[in-house]
Parts: C-alpha cells; structure tokens; sequence
C-alpha cells in the first residue's frame, strides 16, 4: 500500500524555517525514561540470555538506567542548561516516582512514550489501542501536572491507527518518522512530525555498532556542524537520543557532557524541547 500519512516534500523546496530569537539551528535532548518487565524480553546487551524469565544479566543492564544512570545524566543536564524531552513510559510514574519529582523541579518537558517499554505499538486493534494511549497519556498527565503533547511509540511502532489516535487526545506532534531535519505537517489535522534522529542514539551507537566514547562525540560534533552549516538560510533541528542505562555508564558520560560542552559553545543554538520546537514551527 502507498503511505498516506505523509506527503513527499524534498528539504531544498521548502519555505525557509525561522526559530525564535533567529536562531540557526534548534538542539533537544531525547532522553528516554522507560520501564521493564521482568519476564518479556527486550533491548539487549547480551542476546544469548534475552528470551529467558528472568534475564538478570541483561534486566539489570536495563535497570542500572532508573537507579544510578539517570542522576548522572542530571547532573550534567543541569551543568550545560539543559531541559531534557522526555520520552516518558507511563509504567515509571509508579515504579520510579523520584524521576519524575526531580524532572518537575527542573520543568523537563514530558512525552508520551507508551505504557513500558516490553509493550510495543504494533498490531494493536483500534478500540483497544484508543483505550491504551488514553491510558498512557492520562497517567502521565496525573503524574507530571502535564498533558504530554508530543508522542513516541515503544520502539518507534505504530498502528495505521495511531497518529488519528494522539490528535483526538489532543497531541500535537510525533517523533517515530525519523526522516527529516525539519518539522513537518502530517496528513492528520493539527499533528505534526518533529525530528528524532535514530542513527544519534546511544543505543544505536554503543549496542548497535559498537562506537566508542571518543567515536560517539566526534559523531556529535560532525552532525552538529553540517546542521549548523546548513542551517545559515533555513534553520534545521538537531535532536540528540539518549538511554539512562547506556550513556549513564560511568566510562561514557564523560563524552555527553564534552558533546554538550561543544554544542552549547556556539551562537545562534536555541537550547530547546520537541514540545516548544512544534509549537514555535505550528505558529510561523
């Protein structure tokens, strides 16, 4: 079938993008803040262990993100300015309350991010999935004093259902279409795709193809200078995807707060979230 949530609209023909204060290119952090069950498989860092209940070597991998990874991650968050985007699963605002009490002191913005992270999106039938996105998004909303305005799905899945699904919550955006470096309008009333590059992604990075520190920054560093470069007539967003229980690990972090470092050191960057990025692209 041919895709119609979206329409063909090379980047080279397009209006010029402003963001505020002209700047050149929008910066948010991706910061995924998850919850897994004990007896479902999922990402992995030792595949041999991953289909057994439980998989303590690759569950306490996994679990070292809520417990030790994040408040490294805050720190540096918090050295550099940052307001992180969370990519919240519901499941978390029971079973790590203190994340989401240091995120509401530092006005983090919250994304819906499905129930956990064992669950994916697909397949779901449509009256069942309107139950289970209301679900997700009314328990964030108690939790956080938030509605969520932005959407991505466990493991960037969706239905054929899902976008019309987010827009009769009132959503605003999504990140799971990861083709572009500018925001665009979806073919559903009101919604809109914002940026989220998967290649920048810890876990594509350290898990997927095995980079190291040094590899990841200077990856940071490259894709933020050919954005910037090319965000001198027409501004680009940049988003940079991170997992607590990856680049929280004690010999990585180092790196994120050097990428960060670098990023923050150069004019014309709006240090920004997904949510003000779609809202400042919706009003110009």
């Amino acid at each position: 079938m041919h895709n119609q949530l979206f329409d063909y609209s090379p980047i080279v023909d397009r209006a010029p993008v402003r963001w505020p204060d002209g700047a050149r290119l929008a910066f948010y952090v991706g910061l995924n803040v998850e919850h897994y069950e004990i007896d479902r498989p999922s990402t992995s860092i030792f595949a041999g262990t991953r289909d057994l209940a439980p998989d303590p070597l690759n569950y306490g991998w996994r679990d070292y993100g809520p417990r030790v990874g994040i408040w490294r991650l805050v720190d540096i968050f918090d050295r550099h300015g940052i307001r992180p985007s969370v990519l919240l699963n519901s499941d978390v605002t029971e079973h790590n309350p203190q994340i989401i009490d240091a995120g509401k002191q530092r006005d983090w913005a919250w994304l819906a991010h499905g129930k956990n992270n064992s669950i994916l999106q697909a397949d779901m039938p449509v009256d069942e999935e309107r139950a289970y996105l209301r679900d997700v998004v009314d328990t964030i909303e108690a939790a956080t004093g938030t509605r969520p305005r932005g959407w991505m799905g466990p493991g960037l899945t969706e239905t054929f259902h899902t976008p019309e699904l987010l827009a009769e919550l009132g959503l605003r955006y999504v990140l799971d279409w990861s083709n572009d470096d500018q925001p665009y309008r979806l073919n559903v009333p009101g919604l809109l795709s914002v940026p989220y590059q998967t290649e920048l992604n810890d876990v594509t990075m350290f898990v997927g193809t095995g980079v190291s520190g040094p590899d990841f920054l200077q990856a940071v560093k490259d894709q933020f200078d050919q954005l910037y470069a090319e965000s001198a007539d027409s501004g680009r967003v940049m988003s940079l995807a991170l997992h607590p229980f990856v680049i929280g690990q004690p010999f990585r972090a180092k790196y994120l707060d050097q990428a960060l470092e670098y990023i923050t050191g150069h004019e014309g960057v709006w240090l920004t979230t997904s949510d003000e990025i779609a809202e400042s692209y919706a009003r110009n």
